[in-house]
């Protein structure tokens, strides 16, 4: 199908549920968790990453503001999601300048986990922040297209388990006790995933598109197939298989939803993960090119240069170093 090895493999086993095996990977890394207690007035400015971030209100006050909706105030048990990781900044009133972070006490918990303390005589805001990234390149075509805000309240009412686990991490988040942060980081992670499944669920029907691709009972088990073993040896056939469908239906099917084939598709998508596994500078071009299957580095950079108009080599050497995953304040 590509410049790839020959040797036959067996595909993995892909449930029918092709959103469930997506999200199935929503295993985050690189995730740093904050408790915040801040004492108005304070504000705090977090810069654009590419990150997924969220932040979750225990007690206010505390209001957001994003470019693009400007002020919003955030009530006692909202979370609000940015899965782009959009600049936007914090305050416990729209009117307070200047950034607060230089004031705070950053206490480590262990782990990924720290407290975040600004003392004074205001009212106090209880918050919870995460910054993550996703671990593996199987959610980012679903990223791209979610709306750079959500707001979980406006998410609950389509989804019965979001109102309890906001009313469950308001009382964690008021109470702490042993063990609190941590309680708080595994319902963010569920709530998250739930939160980005309500969105594809609610979203408005399509004929064409990814949303469309990974409904798609055939080809959304082919495409989940591929973003979760991108380095796989795929051929037509075996996509095929996967899909439950003959190679010409599911060809005709996959470009008709998706606007290219099955094949530019696959190459763009390793492309996409070499691109970042070569930005984080732990792996030489070689070891790229095997974990993504390919005989040979020059066949890798072949396909790497056809595809980006740019060699692996510029792209490992002007993007050294991993993404700084601290808690991105």
């Amino acid at each position: 199908m590509l410049d790839r090895s020959s040797q036959p493999a067996s595909p993995p086993h892909i449930p029918m549920d092709a959103l469930s095996e997506v999200l199935q990977d929503f295993r985050l890394s690189g995730v740093n968790y904050g408790r915040c207690e801040l004492r108005h007035p304070w504000s705090i400015e977090f810069p654009r990453q590419s990150l997924l971030r969220f932040h979750f209100v225990g007690q206010g006050p505390c209001w957001i503001h994003t470019e693009a909706q400007g002020w919003q105030e955030l009530r006692d048990g909202d979370l609000v999601l940015l899965p782009q990781g959009i600049a936007h900044r914090l305050a416990s009133a729209p009117d307070v300048v200047g950034d607060s972070l230089e004031g705070c006490q950053v206490i480590k918990l262990g782990g990924n986990v720290c407290e975040v303390v600004r003392e004074g005589t205001g009212a106090t805001s209880t918050l919870f922040c995460g910054s993550m990234a996703l671990d593996s390149c199987a959610l980012n075509p679903l990223i791209t297209l979610m709306p750079p805000v959500i707001k979980g309240c406006d998410v609950a009412g389509n989804d019965p388990v979001v109102g309890p686990l906001l009313a469950a991490m308001t009382m964690e988040a008021a109470q702490p006790q042993m063990g609190s942060a941590t309680i708080l980081s595994r319902m963010a992670d569920l709530l998250t995933a739930r939160l980005i499944r309500c969105w594809v669920n609610c979203n408005g029907a399509s004929t064409t598109g990814w949303l469309t691709a990974i409904r798609d009972p055939h080809i959304g088990r082919a495409l989940a197939a591929m973003h979760r073993d991108p380095g796989h040896n795929w051929t037509l056939g075996s996509l095929a298989s996967v899909a439950g469908q003959s190679r010409s239906i599911f060809a005709a099917r996959f470009s008709a939803v998706l606007g290219e084939g099955a094949a530019r598709y696959l190459a763009r998508l390793r492309m996409q993960l070499a691109r970042e596994l070569l930005g984080q500078g732990g792996l030489s071009v070689a070891e790229v090119a095997t974990r993504l299957g390919y005989d040979s580095e020059a066949s890798f950079a072949r396909a790497f240069k056809r595809i980006t108009n740019v060699s692996p080599g510029i792209v490992r050497r002007t993007n050294p170093g991993r993404i700084d995953m601290n808690f991105g304040f």
